[in-house]
């Protein structure tokens, strides 16, 4: 029977991989889990015990990479509000109408949250209660209501009637979200985007 380092040292000769680059694949492990454990229908609460349960790791693996829950909540949540923006970004500046840049910014965020809706619940839920959860929710809301506001006016400057009135849509749109992914708004994707497209230009259906 071969000995335990000679097991562990084919291991890493099968695997092929660097020292960093275990370090970056048990990082990964760690985001999966904690979205996972944020974003499931039940949400909860995320602990250093928890996550690295889900993640199949001890927590000596936990702390080469994260200093401590909150800082992977943090790293959780940037990643997938990131891709949010980005999408949402790119899906903007293909419309060639105000109504049709909004849309298709609104279409790409949907479209995230309705694949994977462990991502929505991560950025919308209500259940979902820390302080450093609320601290990343509040820029991501200030930076989206600025964007907002500055569609709203045009080739004007905001004015605070303009910026009041895009945190208000902001707002509502986060809620129209979370109700949506937790099924209290019964509505399908398409009609869901021409409401949250309606909302966000303050138009009334």
């Amino acid at each position: 029977m071969p000995s335990t380092l000679s097991s562990i040292t084919a291991l890493r000769t099968y695997a092929g991989e660097q020292g960093d680059e275990r370090v970056a694949r048990r990082r990964q492990q760690l985001l999966d889990a904690a979205l996972e454990v944020l974003g499931s229908s039940e949400g909860g609460a995320l602990s250093v015990r928890g996550v690295c349960r889900e993640a199949k790791l001890t927590a000596r693996y936990f702390y080469e990479s994260f200093g401590s829950a909150d800082e992977l909540i943090a790293a959780t949540y940037d990643r997938v509000i990131d891709e949010i923006m980005v999408g949402a970004s790119d899906a903007f500046s293909r419309g060639s109408t105000i109504t049709e840049r909004v849309r298709e910014a609104v279409t790409a965020i949907v479209d995230v949250i309705d694949h994977d809706r462990r991502k929505g619940r991560l950025l919308f839920s209500p259940k979902l209660v820390s302080a450093t959860l609320a601290e990343r929710r509040l820029a991501a809301t200030q930076h989206l209501a600025a964007i907002t506001a500055k569609t709203t006016a045009g080739s004007h400057e905001a004015r605070p009637v303009d910026v009041a009135g895009a945190y208000y849509r902001v707002g509502g749109l986060a809620n129209l979200l979370a109700a949506w992914l937790d099924d209290r708004v019964e509505m399908t994707r398409s009609p869901l985007i021409d409401v949250c497209t309606a909302l966000l230009l303050g138009e009334r259906e």
